[in-house]
């Protein structure tokens, strides 16, 4: 199989762990609990990921400064893109329910926010995406940890926030179709990662797995977490070391 299509594979594998947890949500009624548990579990997971496996491939390949660069250049492009997209609509976009004051809105209470949540939903899976297209750059391997690391914590991420869409009334085909096209956009971005940067010097791809490093993190800590902490409060930290220790195991192994 070629290399190309192999690296979308990956990305779409990623990128269907949205839709599995979408379909979990519609059909099934999981405890707001257990989804921000998983949320959590999730965060620590995506978390270790980034220190042990991107950021240290970073420093090794690229230096300190460029990654460090890279990687602070990630977080605030994350930021102000998820500001913007905040004021139309899409704070809320991982979440299942809660008061008025934290759940999505509606289309009738803020008209285009539909796409802004779609939007943001894409502007967080594609980081994931690009990361693991690069890993098979110069006859690599995909890793492990980092693919655990996104499809576990995708899962969750597709179940609470399709839960937080039907609550609102967007229609099964409203969800289904957000969450089928991330999947095939981060089969894209996996495909573009490899595809794009075969011939790129070593500082650049270190720069740009830095950026996403950066961006990956900035998601976790304002939007993920959050979310986590609303429903398990005291727990949370206890669950996301446990998901980080699996995911630094997995690495080590």
């Amino acid at each position: 199989m070629p290399t190309w299509i192999e690296a979308g594979l990956w990305g779409l594998l990623g990128g269907g762990a949205l839709v599995i947890g979408a379909l979990v949500a519609w059909f099934v009624a999981v405890p707001k609990v257990v989804i921000a548990s998983v949320m959590a579990f999730g965060s620590g997971v995506l978390i270790s990921a980034v220190a042990f496996d991107l950021m240290q491939e970073a420093a090794d390949t690229g230096g300190l400064w460029p990654t460090a660069i890279g990687f602070v250049g990630g977080a605030a492009a994350y930021l102000a893109a998820n500001a913007l997209l905040a004021r139309r609509g899409a704070r809320h976009r991982k979440r299942s329910g809660g008061n008025e004051a934290s759940r999505q809105p509606s289309e009738d209470e803020q008209a285009g926010s539909g796409a802004a949540i779609a939007i943001g939903a894409l502007l967080d899976g594609v980081p994931e995406s690009i990361v693991l297209g690069i890993g098979l750059l110069g006859g690599g391997s995909v890793s492990l940890s980092v693919l655990a690391a996104v499809v576990i914590s995708n899962v969750p991420e597709g179940l609470s926030s399709a839960a937080g869409m039907k609550q609102q009334g967007r229609s099964a085909r409203y969800v289904f179709g957000v969450w089928g096209g991330i999947a095939v956009v981060s089969a894209l971005a996996a495909l573009g990662g490899y595809a794009l940067l075969g011939g790129a010097p070593e500082e650049l791809i270190a720069v740009i797995t830095a950026v996403a490093a950066g961006a990956i993190l900035t998601m976790i800590a304002d939007t993920m977490i959050p979310e986590a902490f609303e429903r398990t409060r005291l727990w949370t930290g206890l669950i996301t070391t446990v998901g980080f220790l699996l995911a630094f195991a997995i690495s080590r192994a």
